[in-house]
């Protein structure tokens, strides 16, 4: 039985070992936390290929591809693991508040709509019909009803939940410091306990993922981009779709929480929350929900999501044999986790994958 080193046990690493742990591999995950306590549980969790990608490509194709998988990936993880991951197809509303992002939304939807997808152009009354919640100023809004969400908490307990389940071996509190590479083949991983042996090694590390030593030279590095939510509590809830708009999001639980987002900075690994950022999206969020500024405040969280130099993921074998990487989803590590695992599970077994990977080779 061939062995499997997964450094990282985000929703990436955990996924990836619950494919390959069904696929016959013996997986070890190690996790210098706790599996999903990074940027994985800090997610809003929207599930957003049209109403977060702003043009069309492979890395549109690759969310379209992942978000097709999701309504099966969470029956499959319940009937495994017991465990809900939140999944509802709530649908996403793109909202414009001026004749500036009026003209941003319509063009995206254009080319939407001729690639056949579903996007439904509302005027102001349309969307305060649909959405009677949101800003009576609005100039209008595009509807998204295939884009759905998920708990993202919720997500990385399930695929933890999978990946024991189906016998992978979790090493929590474990640093990897060098990845171990002999002649261009990797041979293990070194940890700050010690040497660890194996016939692949898959990094799975998010932000920190092009900073271990011996990784080979990359496509592109990886960097944090720190990005803070805030967290209401509104009974009964006061609308059900996602909303969006150029400032930030709005999520609604169906349990009446409430998460809006999120600031983008770049500030290394540095996870504060500030005054500044509760400011932005609280204000961000008011401004599309007036309601929300009654809520009740319930917490304020900074994850940091793992950004490219090019936005693109670095996804698939590395040139030293043996190696691979799944990492620099960015905004979009919660969407491309079941289309990443299958994507890993497939080069491991040396099959083709069923979505174009070239451009995002490493």
């Amino acid at each position: 039985m061939e062995r499997v080193i997964i450094v990282g046990a985000g929703v990436m690493g955990c996924a990836c070992a619950h494919r390959l742990a069904e696929a016959g591999f013996a997986v070890t995950l190690l996790e210098k936390s706790l599996p999903g306590a990074e940027s994985s549980a800090a997610a809003a969790g929207i599930l957003g290929a049209q109403s977060e990608v702003s043009a069309p490509g492979p890395f549109f194709e690759l969310c379209l591809a992942s978000r097709m998988r999701f309504r099966a990936y969470a029956q499959e993880l319940y009937e495994l693991t017991r465990v809900s991951i939140g999944y509802e197809g709530s649908g996403v509303m793109e909202v414009a508040l001026d004749a500036a992002e009026g003209r941003i939304a319509a063009a995206r939807a254009e080319w939407m709509l001729e690639r056949g997808l579903r996007v439904e152009l509302l005027d102001r009354p349309e969307a305060l019909g649909l959405e009677p919640a949101l800003n009576p100023h609005l100039i209008g809004a595009s509807y998204f009803p295939d884009d759905h969400q998920v708990d993202p908490v919720a997500l990385s307990a399930a695929l933890a939940a999978a990946a024991a389940r189906l016998g992978a071996q979790f090493r929590s509190g474990e640093q990897v410091v060098r990845i171990r590479v002999v002649d261009e083949r990797v041979q293990g991983v070194e940890t700050d306990a010690g040497l660890l042996d194996a016939d692949r090694v898959v990094v799975a590390g998010g932000a920190w993922s092009s900073r271990i030593p011996g990784m080979p030279t990359l496509r592109t590095t990886i960097k944090p981009v720190a990005g803070q939510i805030v967290q209401l509590e509104s009974r009964p809830p006061r609308f059900r779709h996602v909303i969006y708009g150029c400032k930030g999001y709005v999520v609604p639980r169906a349990d009446g929480r409430v998460v809006m987002g999120s600031t983008l900075e770049d500030r290394g690994f540095d996870k504060s929350v500030t005054l500044a950022g509760l400011q932005r999206v609280s204000g961000m969020a008011i401004e599309m929900v007036p309601g929300l500024a009654h809520a009740r405040f319930t917490g304020a969280w900074s994850g940091l999501r793992p950004a490219t130099a090019d936005n693109l993921p670095l996804l698939g074998a590395t040139r030293v044999a043996g190696l691979y990487i799944a990492a620099g989803h960015y905004r979009n590590g919660i969407l491309l986790t079941p289309i990443t695992a299958e994507v890993i599970r497939d080069l491991l077994l040396g099959r083709t994958p069923g979505v174009a990977i070239d451009a995002f080779a490493p």
